[in-house]
């Protein structure tokens, strides 16, 4: 990528990674529901999930080059049926036991809920198909670029996670209207996929 390009990239990573996805608003009700400890084990699979798409999108890039645009628009709908999907159990979370919770916050639960994130995949494949394809002569160019891309959005993903760790004690004392505004985000986020 030429240096050029470097501001508009970064700015990229930068509004792509803090707007609400997912992935933010998972770990925002995680924190708020088991504080930033357990949260913090299921941003780890967050951010395993994070490598795992950027490294997959490298390589669907370099082998399918633009043609992958054909693909993102299935992958959207499956994503937006799981978005709605999670949104549903959010809605139907009731208050758990430790044991429990250590169940449903974990590093697996992070881990799925990344490989799945259209906005991950969609972002990825923008990413690099913009700021990386049109100027690489081998994969090792795309490759470098989708190294990086996973310390964008889990890094700040962090930021959800601290304040739902912050927003603890209040999700305590006002879980089921928390429960709706957080299902509903999820159901704007999968509409927005789908329409945007």
């Amino acid at each position: 990528m030429p240096s050029s390009m470097i501001p508009s990239f970064i700015l990229y990573c930068i509004v792509s990674a803090i707007t609400p996805g997912p992935a933010n608003l998972c770990s925002l009700a995680s924190a708020m529901k088991y504080g930033k400890r357990q949260a913090l084990r299921q941003w780890r699979g967050i951010f395993l999930g994070f490598a795992v798409v950027a490294l997959f999108a490298s390589a669907a890039v370099w082998v399918l080059g633009t043609a992958i645009n054909d693909s993102v628009r299935t992958l959207t709908w499956i994503c937006a049926a799981y978005i709605l999907w999670f949104a549903y159990h959010v809605l139907q979370n009731e208050e758990m036991g430790e044991a429990e919770s250590g169940k449903r916050c974990n590093f697996l639960t992070g881990f799925l809920v990344q490989i799945t994130n259209v906005k991950i995949m969609i972002f990825c494949v923008t990413a690099l198909t913009t700021y990386s394809l049109p100027y690489a002569e081998k994969y090792w160019d795309i490759l470098k670029i989708a190294v990086l891309l996973p310390f964008t959005g889990p890094v700040a993903n962090l930021f959800w996670l601290f304040a739902g760790a912050s927003l603890h004690r209040f999700f305590r004392k006002y879980q089921k209207a928390a429960n709706v505004v957080m299902a509903t985000a999820l159901a704007a986020c999968a509409v927005s996929i789908i329409h945007g």
